[in-house]
């Protein structure tokens, strides 16, 4: 089933052949690049609706979990009006560190060396002044932490200026992949990873839950949307089994896509407190 949403503007085909045999080409240092490949293939149009809803603005830009670069690369070549930091969490690295990164457009050979800071968003400040960002991008990350989203908001609308900018995706737990998942019997909760409890999803939102937790923490909706980025997996119930039996729940038609994609504007400081829907066992006084 398609979901894609209608109204953002993707490069046409022979663009996106390009683009993706650029971003094929790229490596990290001298790691073996072998295991990006599938990554790129499988999200590769994720990348591209992000890029989409991403301002072509010129200003200091954080971008949050970096790390493979794709994102990266693509904002280096699509928009060249940013000046980008990074953040990654690798528990052995030092506090800030930098990874040589190259790959081939076309033509042009680049070679950029990307410096990150080394932060746990939850339990841990950037070492940046406050405001320092016009705009953040805050992508595939939500879903990894273990504890405290809130924190990691909150420490993002720090150093993001008044009015500025955050592009969050995440995934959709309430994507008809899941549906199916849980009509035929089978978990919709991540494996345990080999990289740690990060390595995992370890809490999925709904789109509801995402504008809940982003008003909570000062943000405004500018952009909404769920789309499929690649095919569903198929099961044994068939989609229009699924379709008729969603039926039945209004507005649903528009929360069934694999990944949320949002853009939002801060409007004011995040709200004390912590979401009484998302944490228990605090002190009723630390709920709001």
């Amino acid at each position: 089933m398609d979901y894609a949403y209608q109204d953002v503007q993707l490069p046409s085909e022979s663009d996106r052949d390009a683009l993706h045999g650029a971003l094929a080409t790229l490596t990290i240092g001298n790691a073996d690049p072998s295991g990006m490949r599938g990554y790129l293939d499988s999200d590769f149009l994720r990348f591209l609706y992000t890029l989409a809803i991403t301002p072509d603005v010129a200003g200091r830009a954080l971008e949050i979990g970096s790390n493979p670069y794709f994102m990266t690369a693509l904002l280096r070549m699509h928009r060249p009006g940013l000046a980008l930091d990074g953040v990654n969490y690798f528990p052995s690295e030092p506090a800030t560190f930098q990874q040589d990164v190259r790959w081939v457009d076309g033509q042009q050979q680049w070679s950029e060396v990307f410096h990150s800071f080394n932060t746990n968003l939850e339990a841990d400040q950037l070492p940046v002044e406050d405001g320092a960002y016009s705009l953040i991008l805050f992508c595939e990350v939500l879903e990894h932490f273990t504890n405290d989203p809130m924190a990691a908001l909150r420490e993002l609308s720090r150093v993001l200026q008044p009015g500025g900018q955050l592009v969050l995706t995440t995934p959709n737990v309430a994507r008809f992949d899941n549906v199916r998942a849980m009509l035929e019997g089978w978990s919709i909760y991540d494996p345990y990873s080999g990289y740690g409890p990060y390595g995992r999803h370890n809490r999925e939102y709904t789109r509801h839950e995402l504008h809940e937790l982003m008003m909570h923490a000062g943000f405004e909706a500018e952009v909404s949307f769920t789309s499929d980025v690649h095919l569903n997996r198929g099961g044994k119930v068939a989609d229009a089994v699924i379709v008729e039996f969603l039926r039945n729940t209004p507005n649903r038609e528009h929360d069934l896509g694999q990944y949320l994609f949002t853009r939002w504007r801060k409007v004011r400081e995040p709200s004390p407190g912590l979401p009484r829907w998302l944490y228990r066992s605090y002190p009723d006084s630390a709920l709001a």
